[in-house]
């Protein structure tokens, strides 16, 4: 088994394919600081405002519903074309967006933009074009460009939006949509075999497991949470810094809002993970993570006039959400049962999409243009934390495990499980699987009794 790092073709997939997500994210993120203020003045905006936060979430309804059977299918049909098939959804959706002149037809533009829910089959390609043993790494960059994309929307969205306006902005994330397929068949190698990996894809047979354990079942409310308080915030946030009332940021400046504040809150999430991973206070940061986010929505309820107060709110929270981002995942594939992380993360995952649409929908209703009752929103965000932070209190503390996935072949189901207890008997490892059908083996262990490359070698005496 070569314990080398990732082989040049494996950096090019996972740059090739962290790009495509990222350029994905990207048309879904750049909308959320400047799409309430855009869609207000929309035909049928002013007759149903509710429309305008139902927009701005719908994409998550239906990435929501579709994420996990576009993993599926590309299990069926080949992981390429059915990533082609949704980056091309995502385009049109985009394009009846920027074309849409009414509410109801961004609306239907959302709805088909989220319909190309590509994230699972991505995942599922990332894993055919890296070996077992940096799977996990191939991942973590993954989601560390999804981060990135996220920070950078929040910061450029307005520049492009005084550039060339949102229906330019959907009309760019359709151009990003095509250019991610000539990525996809040009730069992205072909997989020399493709199969299920039950580290990163869903596994039906695995539901059971997953929908049964409180600890997987408290994240997944957990996302939903962090997510609709997103979509909600950015329902009238937006409203609140061009609000004529007190004016507080022309929409055109606000970049200078979010760039400092979405750098310094990542520069301040860094020792939060670092305290929560080496320290092993994985739970107290995670309560104050969410803590801090209650904070925010307080201030943001009472002193939403004062752009500093602004400031300051924005920057707790997205200290708080960063930090939430980063570890959550990693809790996920903590407490998920040995060869179930990929069905965890595949429920985790529609969670998140649905609270986005919950956010939006929540946000849609409760704010009234002709009142501007800002503060109504944020608060009702504060209880929504505040019924998380109680579910969060009862948690078990995570189990302290690196899950790893090893190439091990097994001629049967009796040796397969032969080699299961073999690795179990190694000192350190706190739970194994070997799927024989997969030729791997998904283990997790303690970093503090055995190191990665020990218990590679050790896996190795016993093929």
């Amino acid at each position: 088994m070569n314990r080398t790092g990732m082989n040049a073709d494996e950096r090019k997939s996972v740059s090739a394919l962290s790009s495509i997500f990222a350029l994905r994210m990207m048309g879904l993120f750049l909308i959320l600081p400047v799409f309430s203020t855009y869609a207000h003045g929309l035909e049928g905006a002013l007759a149903h405002p509710e429309l305008v936060g139902i927009a701005l979430g719908a994409y998550g309804l239906t990435q929501a519903l579709f994420q996990i059977p576009f993993g599926m299918m590309s299990d069926k049909f080949g992981r390429k074309p059915v990533i082609a098939a949704g980056l091309v959804i995502f385009a049109i959706g985009s394009v009846i967006a920027a074309v849409s002149t009414s509410i109801e037809g961004v609306l239907i533009g959302r709805i088909i933009q989220g319909s190309g829910a590509v994230a699972a089959a991505v995942i599922a390609l990332t894993a055919d074009l890296t070996r077992e043993e940096h799977r996990t790494k191939a991942m973590a960059s993954i989601g560390i460009t999804i981060g990135l994309s996220f920070a950078v929307s929040m910061a450029i969205a307005p520049l492009l939006n005084a550039w060339m306006g949102v229906p330019g902005i959907f009309a760019l994330t359709a151009v990003l949509s095509l250019l991610s397929i000539l990525v996809l068949y040009f730069v992205v190698p072909d997989p020399k075999t493709s199969g299920h990996h039950s580290d990163s894809e869903v596994t039906p047979g695995m539901f059971g497991k997953v929908l049964k354990d409180y600890s997987l079942l408290r994240l997944d409310f957990g996302v939903l949470v962090l997510h609709m308080s997103l979509t909600a915030l950015f329902v009238v946030l937006p409203l609140v810094l061009a609000s004529p009332d007190h004016a507080l940021l022309a929409q055109e400046d606000q970049w200078m809002l979010y760039l400092p504040v979405m750098l310094l809150a990542f520069v301040l999430m860094v020792p939060f993970i670092i305290v929560a991973e080496a320290k092993r206070k994985m739970k107290q940061v995670f309560l104050v993570a969410i803590a801090l986010l209650m904070a925010a929505s307080a201030l943001l309820a009472s002193m939403h006039d004062s752009l500093w107060w602004v400031a300051s709110s924005l920057l707790l929270f997205f200290v708080g959400f960063n930090t939430l981002e980063a570890s959550l995942p990693s809790m996920v594939s903590k407490y998920a049962p040995a060869g179930a992380k990929g069905t965890a993360i595949g429920v985790f995952n529609t969670s998140q999409f649905f609270g986005a649409f919950l956010g939006g929908v929540l946000g849609g209703f409760l704010y009234q243009p002709e009142t501007e009752n800002f503060a109504v929103v944020f608060w009702v965000v504060f209880a929504l934390l505040g019924c998380w932070l109680l579910v969060a209190l009862f948690m078990s503390v995570p189990p302290y495990v690196s899950t790893l996935t090893l190439r091990l072949q097994a001629a049967n189901e009796e040796d397969a499980v032969r080699l299961t207890q073999s690795l179990l008997a190694i000192d350190g490892v706190v739970e194994a699987l070997v799927v024989a059908e997969e030729g791997a083996a998904y283990c997790k262990f303690d970093k503090k009794r055995i190191s990665e490359e020990s218990l590679i070698e050790k896996a190795e005496l016993l093929s």
